[in-house]
């Protein structure tokens, strides 16, 4: 065995014979990390690579001047680089366990836990602020489910028109998801009260499309094919199925017309309280800044938001002004945005068993 407490003998550690006459790590900065470090300790290791039996005395010409009989510098050199070998190879070991730990532990967790999801949905408007807006989307990586109406746009022939028909193409490509709005935005008033076993109608308003501004009183299967019929134009346009969910015009409904959607294909999407993004209040009384304080504050995991494709009565847009500060200041916060597919209460309907929707071509009509 190596004889005297040999490292109480060498003085300064690291010795100066240890580190060559130039010392290799004078500064910290130089050190290699982890097997740079067992490298190197090789280069200063005995070339004849071999340690004396164990419990011999070491040659005289190796014994110490200072304590009796004992390893010099290149039998210590070479114990030291065993050493050191020995230690990175533990650590190298133990990072790899603690590496495969985490991932066990996000394969336990699931994507699903990683992030509390909210569900950004965004209606039609005169589309002036639509490209903004989608570049941010597209930016951020964030996927939305538009509901789409034939509104009047500030450029071109209507928001399902063949103006816009290569932007609503463009966000099927990026992965967005697309429903119904109604064709002419179509407004629910009243239920009409029916004489005996007389089918339900309804006392509606167009606001956009030919009959913009009409009174009209439609029966169950005609409030059908106005929802169909924005449906089926989206993915004439864009190639992609709709969901088979519909959002009434200012989220008005009743219960017999949420009944007689649901019997035609489609369910009845609203928002959540939180989730009502303000962009269609007057913004002298609800500016920008307001705005956004309330959403950070007040939006929870789970809930269902609500914007516009731009609002005409607003001075002060909305979008893009608070859009972006919104999904930044979301993230940070440890939401993540998903499409209403995802939703879970709109999953089951969307893939199972429910009417074929009105409007759509059934050999394309994929759950």
């Amino acid at each position: 065995m190596v004889s005297g407490h040999w490292i109480t003998r060498l003085g300064s550690w690291p010795p100066r014979w240890f580190l060559g006459s130039e010392p290799k790590f004078a500064k910290p900065s130089a050190i290699p990390e982890g097997v740079a470090l067992c490298a190197t300790a090789k280069l200063v290791s005995d070339p004849n690579n071999q340690l004396p039996p164990e419990g011999a005395v070491a040659p005289a010409g190796w014994q110490s001047q200072t304590r009796g009989p004992g390893l010099t510098g290149r039998s210590i050199r070479t114990f030291f680089a065993i050493f050191l070998v020995a230690a990175c190879a533990h650590l190298s070991c133990a990072a790899g366990q603690n590496e495969a730990k985490k991932q066990a532990q996000i394969s336990v967790s699931g994507p699903a836990q990683a992030c509390k999801p909210v569900y950004l949905t965004i209606d039609t408007g005169h589309m002036e602020v639509a490209p903004l807006m989608a570049d941010i989307l597209n930016k951020h990586q964030v996927k939305v489910t538009f509901f789409v109406a034939n509104e009047r746009t500030k450029t071109g022939d209507g928001s399902l028109g063949a103006y816009w028909a290569a932007w609503w193409k463009a966000r099927a490509a990026e992965g967005h998801e697309f429903a119904s709005h109604t064709l002419d935005h179509m407004y629910w008033r009243a239920d009409v009260a029916a004489a005996g076993a007389a089918p339900a109608q309804f006392s509606m308003r167009a606001t956009a499309g030919p009959r913009a501004g009409q009174d009209l009183v439609l029966s169950a299967g005609q409030y059908c094919e106005e929802i169909g019929k924005a449906s089926a134009r989206l993915q004439e346009i864009t190639g992609k199925v709709p969901l088979p969910l519909f959002r009434a015009p200012g989220g008005k409904t009743s219960a017999q017309l949420l009944a007689a959607a649901k019997a035609c294909g489609y369910a009845h999407v609203g928002w959540s309280p939180a989730g009502f993004l303000g962009d269609e209040l007057a913004s002298d009384k609800f500016p920008n800044a307001l705005l956004l304080k309330k959403a950070l504050q007040n939006i929870r995991s789970g809930d269902i938001l609500l914007a516009h494709l731009g609002i005409w009565s607003r001075q002060d847009p909305w979008a893009p002004a608070v859009l972006e500060p919104l999904i930044t200041g979301l993230q940070s916060r440890g939401f993540c945005f998903q499409t209403l597919r995802e939703h879970p209460d709109y999953r089951a309907w969307i893939q199972g068993v429910r009417p074929f929707p009105v409007g759509l071509q059934p050999a394309a009509a994929a759950k």
